[in-house]
């Protein structure tokens, strides 16, 4: 590791984050639960598959994320809970869509059945539909902030982070990519930018929510996004790295897919060493974006060190 890196590395408990990970996902759970539409009617078996998507596990780093960005600014846990409910079924919306035959075409997720196994495709493809529409209504409701135009900014900066110029865009890149590799031009710098837009874009939207919830300063909010895109970084290296490493018991879902499928990824341009290199040097980078931030969210400055070590 270089100096850099010890340097920025902070010194908190190693301990901490398995507990605090564990209590947030709880708590996103809980709410998760109660937000939720119950089974009921003739549209019941869609409901059925929204619960089945986003009760079915999963570390809930993104509600993680919004808690403790918005403890930094003491927003109300209420407050911060929903818009992580929100991004959660917002993100479950993109794996149920992710898994169906059209796409990655996966069999199981989170150690379970997909949902369109689970279910049928039609039933998936409305689940998600419905749980992206979902999040938002959970965005626009009073209950999640007094004053309309901080919900207003939430909603904006979500739909700025998961449509065509954030997630949407990443993964059309991400299924285009094969074609663009064989053209020879897919190298470190567009991995990085599908990567950003498919998988760091929510995380940058989960690190904001918290100063826009305290409505705060532009300064305080570009901090927690810088940390947000050198954090994704490293949580999509370290998820390649178990693609080529783990196994589908541990990480609950196939591994070995990036190659097969011929797709481009840090660990194939850099090797195993050079990604894991990469990985220490972005966490060094996410740590130094929080500035004054760090000492006061431990949860926040450990989290990408805390990924590197993850084997699930």
């Amino acid at each position: 590791m270089s100096d850099t890196a010890h340097r920025a590395r902070p010194q908190n408990d190693p301990a901490l984050l398995p507990p605090a990970i564990a209590a947030a996902a709880r708590l996103a759970d809980s709410t998760l639960e109660a937000l939720l539409p119950r089974p009921a009617g003739r549209q019941a078996r869609v409901q059925e598959a929204m619960r089945y998507a986003v009760m079915g596990g999963g570390k809930r780093l993104r509600p993680f994320l919004v808690l403790h960005a918005a403890r930094l600014f003491a927003v109300p846990e209420s407050q911060a809970l929903r818009v992580g409910a929100a991004i959660e079924c917002l993100h479950t919306y993109s794996l149920v869509h992710d898994d169906l035959p059209c796409m990655d075409d996966d069999d199981l997720r989170r150690g379970r059945p997909t949902t369109h196994i689970a279910f049928d495709e039609m039933t998936a493809v409305l689940a998600g539909d419905a749980l992206l529409t979902f999040a938002f209504e959970i965005l626009a409701d009073p209950a999640t902030h007094a004053h309309a135009d901080v919900r207003c900014a939430l909603i904006a900066r979500l739909a700025e982070a998961s449509g065509h110029s954030g997630m949407i865009g990443g993964q059309v890149i991400d299924m285009l990519a094969p074609s663009f590799i064989k053209e020879g031009s897919f190298g470190v710098d567009d991995v990085i930018e599908l990567q950003r837009k498919k998988t760091g874009q929510l995380f940058e939207f989960s690190c904001e929510a918290g100063p826009i919830l305290a409505q705060a300063g532009a300064e305080d909010r570009a901090r927690l996004k810088a940390y947000a895109e050198e954090m994704g970084v490293v949580f999509q290296i370290t998820d390649d790295l178990l693609d080529v490493t783990s196994t589908p018991e541990k990480t609950g879902k196939a591994v070995g897919k990036d190659a097969g499928m011929g797709k481009q990824t840090l660990v194939t341009l850099l090797g195993l060493e050079g990604a894991r290199a990469e990985a220490r040097r972005r966490a060094a980078k996410a740590v130094e974006a929080l500035g004054p931030h760090a000492a006061r969210a431990p949860e926040l400055s450990g989290l990408p060190f805390f990924l590197l070590d993850r084997d699930a």
